[in-house]
């Protein structure tokens, strides 16, 4: 059972989680950090890499008192509550000492770990009161990612497995999300999302009968909530499914998190601690059900057309392209091919100067900003008549400025611009639901 930052948001929320956690029992649990803890945790570092000491320290003392006030509403057994005091006061007095000395890059990680070493030293307190058999285990001595930044999963494995078997007959183990050690034994994590990713890793490792994220939202909906009125959730998805939904904007789930748990085939569940009897979501190894199960979209996407008369009956020219953005550490999202052009988005425009100046020597540029990516997902098997041109009939009246399809069974993506964004997830949903 994976809790997020909203589902520790307060003493209420991490108590109404425990009660969920002890429902279940038999269960690895992992948390996040409190709400907004990591983001005022990256403002500090912020503040002390710009040698704003004062303001680092101001936002420590109110971090400090959240937390000192969220242990007096959780803990009433004042032996504990004396325990939690404690270990905050240590914590704090180990993130004042980073004001005071040479700062970096590992030292940012380390202050951000902070937060999800709170949320659960506060939980197992808070287990213990209320006589729950739980043990506290540190993620980082299990999870640990290799030189190019990837959760060494056979160590992972190795390592948590024998966590669990030196602290045995448990009903209910506590872990931190997110937080991690790298190759050179200092602490790290697993980037953004990361708490979804050490649930599915951790899951695929002990081989856990079924992973749970729990959120606050209802499972994945079948289209953006936040622009499209009616919406509901999808009952089950594909593995890929919801890979797609992920990466091109359902924001519920980090895109990368599933693959453990797809390779394992352990199902993973979307559940809303708000809702809890909810059914939500549940991603599998599905059988085909020949339907379109959702819609997404990607902002801040970026379009690049390369027009020359040299790819005409050539081979070597689109090697020329890749190589280029390759070079510039810049992922390609959509790619359209034609006879004489290539058209292909992007989502980071941080080297898109230098990358329109080389291309420039293999055609005519043409670059669009403020694009939007919607992505339609389902049984999308090239075999099933009439999926693609439903689609296009339903934004019969946006501009498209590309379309791909084929390069997966599950999706088709369609580009436009930001402004047609709301008008287009609203013309999917009512022509393909």
């Amino acid at each position: 059972m994976k809790f997020g930052g909203t589902s520790v948001g307060s003493a209420q929320r991490m108590k109404n989680m425990v009660a969920l956690v002890a429902a279940e029992g038999n269960v690895l649990v992992v948390l996040s950090a409190m709400s907004g803890t990591t983001n005022s945790l990256i403002s500090i570092s912020q503040s002390i890499k710009d040698a704003e000491f004062g303001n680092a320290r101001k936002q420590i003392d109110d971090l400090e008192t959240k937390y000192k006030d969220t242990a007096a509403q959780l803990l009433s057994d004042a032996s504990l509550l004396g325990k939690a005091d404690a270990y905050i006061n240590k914590v704090f007095t180990d993130l004042r000492s980073y004001v005071d000395r040479p700062f970096s890059f590992k030292e940012e990680k380390e202050i951000v770990a902070f937060g999800e070493k709170l949320s659960t030293n506060l939980v197992i307190l808070y287990m213990e009161q209320l006589g729950l058999d739980a043990v506290l285990l540190d993620a980082t001595e299990f999870v640990r990612i290799d030189r190019n930044g990837e959760p060494d999963q056979k160590f992972i494995k190795e390592k948590a497995t024998a966590a669990l078997e030196a602290n045995p007959g448990h009903t209910i183990y506590l872990t931190q999300g997110f937080i991690c050690r790298n190759m050179d034994g200092d602490i790290d994590n697993l980037q953004r999302g990361g708490s979804d990713y050490t649930a599915s890793l951790l899951g695929a490792a002990i081989n856990a009968d079924e992973i749970q994220i729990w959120t606050d939202i209802d499972g994945m909906h079948n289209n953006d909530p936040r622009f499209v009125d009616g919406t509901s959730p999808v009952s089950e998805l594909h593995f890929e499914e919801a890979a797609e939904l992920a990466y091109f904007g359902a924001k519920i789930l980090h895109p990368t998190c599933v693959l453990p748990a797809k390779h394992a085939n352990i199902p993973v569940r979307l559940l809303n601690t708000m809702e809890p009897e909810a059914p939500g979501t549940t991603i599998f190894n599905a059988e085909p059900t020949h339907t379109i199960k959702a819609v997404a979209a990607k902002d801040n996407i970026t379009a690049i057309k390369i027009k020359s008369s040299h790819m005409l009956l050539a081979y070597g020219f689109l090697r020329k392209v890749f190589e280029i953005f390759e070079k510039y550490h810049t992922p390609i999202d959509m790619i359209t091919t034609s006879e004489v052009g290539v058209s292909v988005t992007i989502d980071n425009e941080r080297c898109l100067d230098d990358i329109v100046k080389e291309l420039s020597e293999l055609g005519d540029v043409t670059v669009d900003h403020d694009m939007v990516i919607v992505c339609v997902v389902g049984d999308l098997e090239w075999r099933n008549r009439g999926f693609e041109a439903a689609v296009v009939n339903a934004l019969k009246d946006v501009p498209v400025r590309m379309i791909s399809y084929g390069g997966s069974n599950y999706n088709i993506s369609l580009l436009v611009r930001k402004e047609d964004k709301i008008n287009a997830l609203k013309l999917l949903s009512e022509n393909l639901f």
